[in-house]
């Protein structure tokens, strides 16, 4: 006959209301022993053998050290200490072996099991570029899942629609993948959300307009997929948004005067996409801003005037557009490295207020019916100067002898489908210049035998001209 036994807590020490909590949790099963070895949790026991069997080859051989069922001694496992359950899975391919940092892979299946792991926290399986697989459909069980990082790799598939109960996410880094499908609305759910990071993949249809949900969305990257539509108007409501890059896509329509309202952005890059329009005045009142990039669409009208406003804009690039009129003088405020507004319909004269951009670095204007008839002075004197290309812009003449005093700062001169005539000076051959496009002009004469010895040149091109011993320069 079984007997009862009474405890009475009240009366006895720690150790023993210890020891007394111990016999409890092993009655009720929560704490199991096989010969004196722990155990994990059954459910995470059986994802982390499910993911295991799914990978047919482990180049930094961690997985063949998962032995045992204690798998929170597992390499790349981390479990909590008081509930016993796994909460980070950190496996990413770049490692570091013997101080030295290492790319590792793995070849096999991403195992829908992971589902099972409904205490994890941070998911990071990135780089290991032959996982294949999908999404798990149940990823949505996760529900404490803070880091979904599952970048470079082989993953296929959709986006499930159950990743809008992941109400924790903060950060989601599914890019370079083959991940395909429409973007769910469930993710305008992830009201923690900080980071989306989709880029390089195949998503496809239209940017969801619940994404306008996300109020502590601070970057959102959605380049190099086939996206169509409109950019939605919500993205205005996205105060936080630091970063907005929708480059590489089908994108039509134009841009959303809301996104002008957005204080904190860094970036906007929205070039090749099929964006048409004018760009808005309201991105004047982007004081944060850092680079605009918008180049290659359909975009028109005037190059604003009230971008002169932008006074941490480093970086502008406007090529490939059908932009018209002239410069703003408005311009040489900016402090600007990058300008570039090569392939529109900009006229001339060039305003003289650039001569005041002493930071910039590289310049682009080459195919507007600028006129110039002969390279600006001011423009050779900028100290920071080291690429400049004026192709097609009507440039007459011949090479100006003022260009010496730029010999020491180019890497790059783009002349070509001008109208130049003339020899090509010999002094060219000292500049230290990695790029050289002289072609479709009218030069004539030798090419100088300084450009035998030019040094550091990758590209060199001088065809479509009246050159005598053109075989001597190949390249």
């Amino acid at each position: 006959m079984r007997k009862s036994i009474l405890f009475h807590p009240e009366k006895m020490g720690s150790k023993e209301v210890l020891v007394l909590l111990i016999i409890l949790m092993i009655t009720k099963g929560e704490c199991k022993a096989s010969d004196g070895e722990k155990t994990c949790h059954p459910n995470d026991l059986k994802a982390l053998i499910d993911f295991k069997s799914g990978i047919r080859h482990d180049d930094s051989f961690r997985l063949e050290k998962w032995i045992g069922r204690d798998c929170c001694k597992w390499d790349g496992i981390v479990c909590d200490n008081v509930t016993g359950r796994v909460i980070k899975m950190k496996l990413p391919g770049a490692m570091t072996i013997d101080d030295a940092p290492a790319q590792t892979s793995m070849d096999g299946v991403l195992s829908p099991s992971l589902s099972l792991l409904t205490s994890l926290e941070v998911l990071e399986l990135s780089g290991l570029s032959h996982l294949e697989g999908q999404i798990p459909p149940l990823i949505g069980n996760l529900a404490k899942l803070r880091t979904l990082a599952l970048s470079y790799n082989g993953l296929s598939g959709p986006i499930p629609e159950s990743i809008g109960k992941l109400s924790k996410l903060e950060e989601v880094h599914l890019n370079s993948n083959n991940f395909s499908g429409s973007l769910p609305s469930s993710l305008g759910n992830l009201s923690s959300l900080g980071t989306m990071d989709l880029t390089s993949n195949h998503f496809s249809g239209s940017i969801p307009h619940s994404i306008g949900n996300l109020m502590n969305l601070v970057n959102l990257y959605l380049e190099n997929n086939v996206l169509t539509g409109y950019i939605p108007k919500c993205i205005g409501n996205l105060q936080a948004l630091q970063d907005l890059k929708l480059s590489n896509n089908l994108l039509t329509g134009g841009i959303p005067f809301s996104i002008g309202k957005l204080s904190s952005l860094r970036s906007i890059l929205l070039d090749n996409n099929h964006l048409t329009g004018r760009i808005p005045s309201s991105f004047g009142q982007l004081k944060s801003l850092v680079t605009l990039s918008l180049q290659n669409n359909q975009l028109e009208g005037p190059v604003r005037s009230n971008l002169g406003q932008l006074q941490s804009l480093a970086e502008l690039n406007l090529g490939g557009n059908r932009l018209s009129g002239k410069l703003p003088k408005t311009i040489g405020l900016l402090p600007l490295f990058t300008l570039s507004i090569s392939n529109n319909m900009i006229e001339g004269p060039l305003p003289v207020e650039m001569s005041s951009l002493t930071n910039l670095s590289r310049l682009y204007l080459s195919f507007n019916p600028l006129n110039l008839s002969s390279i600006p002075t001011w423009l050779v004197d900028m100290p920071s100067i080291n690429a400049i290309h004026l192709a097609g812009c009507g440039i007459e003449g011949e090479i100006p002898r003022y260009l010496q005093s730029a010999a020491s700062r180019w890497a790059e001169l783009d002349l070509s489908a001008n109208h130049l005539t003339g020899s090509i000076p010999s002094w060219l051959g000292s500049f230290h210049l990695q790029h050289l496009n002289l072609s479709t002009n009218s030069l004539s004469s030798e090419i100088p035998a300084t450009f035998i010895s030019f040094e550091g040149l990758e590209e060199l091109d001088l065809h479509s001209n009246k050159l005598s011993d053109s075989e001597v320069i190949s390249s």
